[in-house]
């Protein structure tokens, strides 16, 4: 089975963290992608998150 691109990797981690991964695309991902990249690109998009809200929080405030 061929390895994810880094595209769908992102793809992938972008619809877990709103919440419309669908089943198939899961069970997908757990076949065939690494749990190291996931969790790096996680990683990522947990800390851009948390970085913009404290953006747009310390604009409305500030």
């Amino acid at each position: 089975m061929p390895k994810p691109s880094l595209f769908e990797v992102i793809k992938s981690v972008f619809s877990a963290f709103i919440g419309v991964q669908s089943d198939i695309n899961r069970q997908k991902d757990f076949t065939q992608g690494s749990l190291k990249i996931y969790l790096i690109v996680g990683a990522i998009f947990t800390i851009a998150f948390i970085a913009s809200l404290i953006f747009v929080v310390s604009v409305v405030i500030g």
